[in-house]
């Protein structure tokens, strides 16, 4: 593949990022492209969290600790140094966090943890996205090697054959998407009145594609007595009022939310004149070398595969997912990005919340967002642990 220089119809915008307009936090229209910029603030060493806790200090199950330690954690994030010791002690917790901040393992380590103790516990965990599922189920995997922990997962386009035999063999931990879970009740095969542990996780996101009806049905299932955590990056009045009826009397609140975005992703747009070379452009981002691991974001399906073929055509390892791809599609493709033989993954926002992929180093948003919403959870894909990252907005 011949490299190629950079084109004079498009352009970087370097103006410092204003503040807030008076529109809607969620209905940004093209013209706002301001919210699109914002420099990368570099933290020094000493501004770096300091926990109270190691995970060695934690009063948990010897192996528990070893798979930790073999996962490579050390110290704890801020919401696992204050969300582990509560939920340890069986106290329900609402944690309002950034994405990238590791507040998976702040509540699976102590549940796990609350099952070695009593294997009759269950554990629900409800999320919004099939692919967020499934990196719960392998951080579960993970964490709970060699403690005969199971675990069912539940999610819509793949078989209910498997998902049946999984639920029959008595999990402790049933993982699940809204649709599904509730198709599961339906047929009598998932009674909920057995779990006395329920996770909530990325409720703003739940409450954005339309599952309000169905946590409130999953919500009223539930025993009275049971201990519930609560994640969401924003709180909403419709969040609000799911806390007050999820919750107990006397949750334990846990912010660690620092800004719409990390102060650790660069922010910039890509002004490009003529819309007709925007693949021109991308392409000429593509062959820098600093651009290793891109995810980029376009508006529909078929916009997305076709920019997929077009970067394959071009020399480039690329590979798509979005809404008509299977989910063994879906998951191959994921696969393959994470294990770094693709330099670029294009997707719809189906993509946008919860994928944990480590070193993502470029955020691209080929088509803008609907809404800042929308791009605060796209460049959230970067960034990721404190690490530094990049998002760039086309705009014409």
């Amino acid at each position: 593949m011949q490299e190629k220089t950079f084109k004079s119809n498009y352009s970087f915008h370097k103006r410092r990022r204003k503040g807030p307009s008076n529109n809607s936090k969620n209905n940004v229209p093209d013209t706002d492209i301001s919210r699109y910029i914002k420099k990368a603030v570099n933290r020094n060493v000493s501004e770096e969290y300091i926990p109270k806790n190691q995970f060695s200090d934690f009063n948990i199950n010897s192996q528990l600790k070893k798979n930790i330690s073999d996962k490579g954690f050390v110290k704890p994030t801020l919401i696992q140094d204050e969300a582990i010791p509560e939920i340890l002690q069986g106290k329900d917790v609402i944690g309002i966090a950034n994405t990238g901040t590791g507040k998976t393992a702040s509540f699976l380590i102590p549940l796990i943890e609350k099952i070695t103790k009593n294997r009759n516990e269950k554990v629900l965990i409800v999320l919004p996205t099939r692919e967020l599922a499934l990196q719960i189920v392998d951080e579960l995997s993970t964490f709970s090697r060699s403690l005969n922990i199971y675990s069912a997962l539940c999610i819509g386009g793949a078989g209910m054959g498997k998902q049946i035999h999984a639920l029959k063999r008595n999990p402790n931990f049933v993982i699940g998407t809204p649709g599904r879970l509730k198709d599961l009740i339906e047929r009598k095969l998932l009674k909920l009145s057995d779990f006395s542990n329920v996770v909530l996780d990325e409720v703003d996101r739940m409450l954005d594609m339309g599952f309000i009806n169905d946590i409130k049905r999953l919500i009223a299932l539930l025993p009275a007595k049971r201990q519930s955590l609560f994640f969401s990056a924003t709180v909403s009045k419709e969040v609000d009022s799911l806390i007050r009826g999820f919750v107990s009397n006397h949750p334990i609140k846990i912010s660690v939310k620092s800004g719409d975005t990390a102060d650790n992703v660069e922010q910039d747009i890509v002004k490009v004149k003529d819309r007709a070379q925007k693949i021109e452009v991308l392409h000429d981002l593509l062959i820098k070398e600093e651009f290793k691991k891109v995810l980029i974001f376009g508006r529909t399906k078929r916009g997305v595969e076709n920019l997929s073929k077009m970067l394959h055509e071009r020399g480039f390892k690329a590979g798509s997912i979005h809404g008509n791809k299977s989910q063994s599609q879906r998951e191959k493709v994921l696969g393959l990005f994470k294990a770094n033989h693709l330099q670029t993954l294009v997707a719809t926002d189906v993509a946008a919340r919860g994928l944990d992929i480590v070193d993502i180093t470029h955020v691209i948003n080929y088509d803008p967002p609907g809404t800042y919403e929308d791009y605060i959870h796209r460049i959230g894909r970067t960034g990721r642990a404190n690490k530094s990252g990049k998002a760039l907005t086309f705009v014409s």
